[in-house]
């Protein structure tokens, strides 16, 4: 097969899913975004791994390149575990994979180990929480307390919010947040970031504000004890969306797992730190045998 191919799976509703396959090799690293991404902090993993592994990296129902779903009700971390399960079907992946997932991609890498833990190898969950992610940004409960606010304007005016949410996302406005209150701007390339803001803009706000819906009432604690494959947790030291005692509790509760902490990072760390990242991650691989599982002690 070609080292770079792209194309679409129909899912188990229907729903179109992108997803491009890059490099070759073993093992096979599946990357997962964040809610409202579409690759951007993969900028620096990419092009440093596809030499001497197989990617694939896949958009969500109503993100990036993929389908918004007929019914806007199937929208959830679970709807997204199993639309990761019918392309690692489609992309003939059936060795263990190592699972990648950024953000609200945490949540859903724990999701789809627990429906299917026989596909998978080992997990990175990087600068994102393992349930309900609005709960703790920035250390208070603030967002928890608005977002329901936030949601219902979502769904009573949402016709109305479309040219407003494209213009105002992408704009020097919505940079200037994200700067203040989100990244590291001393680490961050603005160049690196943009394309954050220019996908999430191309959004239906409503498709954001009911997938993010659901990853604030997901949680995949009661089962964190239950992963037994090699787990190297990657956190964000100065990380205000999920804060970095999450990513310490994390690590508490999977057994043998291994933490990274990215100094001064925060929630788009990847990007930020990429060389750390990325040499961690690698020394993290060179611990599994080829398919991707821990290696014979």
């Amino acid at each position: 097969m070609d080292q770079y191919a792209e194309t679409t799976v129909e899912s188990f509703d229907g729903t179109s899913i992108w997803y491009r396959r890059i490099g070759s090799g073993e093992p096979t690293l599946v990357l997962c975004d964040g809610v409202g991404c579409a690759g951007y902090v993969w900028r620096y993993l990419i092009p440093y791994f596809e030499d001497r592994c197989r990617l694939i990296h896949w958009n969500y129902r109503g993100h990036g390149k993929s389908e918004t779903p007929a019914n806007l009700e199937n929208l959830g971390i679970e709807e997204c575990a199993e639309d990761l399960h019918c392309v690692l079907d489609h992309a003939g992946i059936h060795t263990p994979a190592v699972l990648l997932g950024h953000s609200m991609g945490v949540q859903v890498i724990l999701e789809y180990y627990h429906r299917h833990p026989e596909r998978v190898g080992a997990l990175v969950p990087i600068t994102g929480s393992f349930g309900k992610a609005v709960d703790h940004v920035h250390d208070s409960g603030l967002v928890k307390r608005v977002f329901p606010l936030l949601r219902y304007l979502s769904e009573r005016f949402h016709p109305m919010l479309g040219k407003l949410w494209r213009e105002v996302v992408r704009s020097e406005l919505g940079y200037w947040y994200a700067a203040t209150f989100e990244i590291n701007e001393g680490l961050i390339r603005r160049e690196d970031f943009f394309p954050y803001l220019e996908d999430l803009s191309r959004m239906n706000p409503l498709v954001f504000m009911r997938t993010l819906a659901s990853a604030a009432r997901h949680t995949a604690e009661p089962f964190l004890p239950e992963v037994k494959v090699p787990t190297l947790i990657v956190a964000g030291e100065a990380d205000r969306f999920t804060p970095l005692w999450i990513s310490h509790r994390m690590h508490a509760m999977i057994p043998d797992s291994e933490l990274l902490t990215l100094p001064m990072g925060s929630h788009t760390g990847p990007i930020e730190l990429p060389e750390l990242t990325n040499l961690r991650i690698e020394k993290f691989l060179d611990t599994l045998d080829g398919a991707g599982t821990a290696k014979p002690s």
